[in-house]
């Protein structure tokens, strides 16, 4: 039976969800660039502590940083459609 950790799952939700919005200036893509930016920083931080430098603290900051960017996106749709919508 094929063992599918918490990680891989997210990484195939990122890999989709940029997809979808490839191309575009949105939320997702700004969110995976925070991520990498910010894991980056960290995997150096731990280059020079000694513990070496961490590829998966990359892949794991921009799954991070795009699920919080789809989000985002979300609340926006919500607020645009809740906006249309007079009471």
């Amino acid at each position: 039976m094929a063992y599918l950790n918490i990680w891989t799952i997210l990484g195939v939700i990122t890999i989709i969800l940029l997809i979808k919005y490839g191309g575009k200036k949105s939320a997702v893509w700004g969110g995976f660039t925070l991520g990498v930016i910010i894991s980056f920083l960290v995997a150096i931080f731990y280059l020079i502590k000694g513990s070496g430098f961490g590829w998966f603290i990359i892949g794991k900051g921009a799954a991070i940083g795009t699920i919080a960017g789809f989000l985002a996106e979300l609340l926006g749709m919500v607020s645009d459609r809740h906006k249309k919508k007079k009471f």
